[in-house]
């Protein structure tokens, strides 16, 4: 644990003449978290005053979730041509007109970004102050020429790509999962350093593009998930024509630009991959420098901001929220994030934060999705769990999609109560969210296996899951006899 220095100059520094704020709350970062707690706030009748340099919204609307799901949409549907066949229909190579894909993500992030413009959060009673904001003390923080003491400060400031030490790396042109939103002409041959999330969902929409990808990784792809279920995915990808390298090492990249030679270890011997084009997708790192913290008091770790169960920092004026606290990175996570701190400061209620109840996804194709405990968590806190799967294979509708590959995977105590769950499936993100709230009130497989769902769906996949658990099957049996009995008895 340390306290994150500050320039020296930040020390010195005589405020210039501007106004002396003094608000309930003073939010620093208008991404996914920074908005959430912002509006929370001020719909509860608290002045709220938020910091952002940049255009409201942050890396969520301009260069992360939003423009990577327009990107996936234009891959599923160059996908959907290649795959017409099953269905009786004739299948065709597409041809992809990047100039109008990048116009098309460009329109998506135009059509959402009103709802973070500071126009409308004005309309909800927050200010906005565009200019970068730093701590110059332990109770008080500039934006621009104004000094803002607040009653409490909240650190939102999210993430940026983070860069590997890799020779030559810094002499060529390449794309992080920021930038290569950009690009509007064809890719012939990208490689993607990194393995994650990003790097897999970027590497596939690529692919089903047009592009060859190669995705190299120095441990195993998707490292953070339930091996079992990142096989489905593996499959996917590989079936998508991508070529893996797990366990792979990149030394160096050399060469000029759409001439890039990659090089390093696969399989543990030298190796050298021609590409056109390079994309590091090696994660991403806390947005913490330059904001003051050593001079609010505030602790951090390699991760990011410390902060205990309830938000709060080594100043006890002072929370953080969102991805500047560390992994899993995720939108859900830091509106999760936003809304237990509001409660708690805005409403005077206890609401710590309780992880397991957070899903994540994954949006490649099939889908990755997951909440509460993995498997071998389950196993090492609980010795004894029941492991249930149900495969889509079992399904109406995913037989009849012709998209049975995957399964859901629900772990549960001796007791029956639900510690996690895992989807890999088309749809996956969207199936997991009933699992949530399942977790969230401690139900049991019983409880899930009395729920229904519309037939034919995917949904029908979860009470499946639920309702082929040995015991919920015995304790029926032992119902219905003990029914016999008391029919005989009259």
């Amino acid at each position: 644990m340390m306290l994150k220095k500050s320039p020296p100059d930040a020390r010195d520094e005589t405020a210039p003449d501007g106004e002396y704020l003094k608000p309930a709350f003073c939010v620093l970062g208008a991404g996914p978290a920074g908005l959430a707690f912002a509006i929370a706030a001020a719909s509860c009748g608290e002045q709220v005053v938020l910091i952002e340099k940049h255009k409201p919204g942050g890396t969520s609307l301009s260069y992360g979730t939003v423009p990577a799901a327009a990107l996936a949409a234009a891959a599923e549907a160059a996908a959907g041509f290649r795959s017409a066949a099953g269905f009786g229909i004739a299948a065709f190579e597409p041809v992809v007109d990047w100039p109008k894909v990048a116009a098309r993500t460009r329109e998506t992030i135009a059509a959402l970004a009103p709802n973070a413009s500071a126009e409308r959060l004005s309309g909800l009673g927050v200010r906005v102050i565009a200019a970068a904001g730093r701590f110059i003390d332990h109770k008080t923080l500039a934006a621009g020429e104004h000094r803002i003491e607040a009653r409490r400060f909240v650190i939102a400031t999210g993430t940026s790509p983070a860069m590997p030490e890799i020779k030559g790396l810094r002499e060529l042109p390449v794309f992080t999962t920021e930038t290569i939103f950009d690009n509007r002409e064809p890719i012939d041959h990208l490689v993607v350093i990194g393995g994650g999330p990003a790097g897999c969902q970027l590497a596939q929409a690529h692919r089903r593009l047009g592009a060859r990808v190669t995705v190299i990784e120095q441990g195993r792809i998707l490292a953070r998930f339930d091996p079992e279920l990142t096989e489905v995915v593996r499959n996917g990808l590989t079936t998508d024509g991508i070529k893996i390298h797990e366990n792979a090492r990149v030394e160096a990249v050399a060469g000029a630009p759409r001439r890039i030679e990659v090089q390093g270890l696969i399989d543990g011997k030298p190796a050298r991959i021609e590409c056109s084009h390079v994309l590091i997708a090696c994660g991403r790192k806390p947005v913490i420098a330059d904001i003051g913290l050593d001079l609010g008091k505030v602790a951090v770790t390699s991760d990011g901001v410390k902060v205990d169960r309830r938000l709060r920092t080594s100043n006890r004026r002072i929370y953080a929220i969102g991805d500047v606290t560390g992994h899993p990175h995720s939108n859900q996570r830091a509106e999760y994030h936003a809304r237990q701190l509001a409660t708690a400061l805005a409403l005077g209620r206890t609401a710590p934060v309780d992880s397991r109840t957070i899903p994540v996804a994954i949006y490649t194709d099939p889908e990755l999705a997951q909440v509460g405990l993995t498997e071998a968590e389950a196993r090492k806190l609980y010795g004894r769990i029941e492991v249930h799967r149900f495969p889509l294979r079992e399904n109406v509708r995913a037989v009849a999609s012709r998209r049975t590959d995957g399964h859901i995977k629900v772990t549960a105590d001796r007791s029956g109560r639900i510690l996690g769950v895992g989807i890999a499936c088309r749809s996956a993100a969207e199936l997991i969210d009933v699992w949530s709230l399942a977790i969230s009130k401690r139900m049991t497989l019983a409880d899930m296996a009395g729920w229904l769902a519309p037939h034919p769906t995917l949904g029908e996949v979860n009470r499946k899951a639920a309702t082929h658990r040995p015991t919920t099957i015995s304790r029926y049996s032992a119902s219905r006899a003990w029914g016999k009995l008391l029919a005989r008895l009259g």
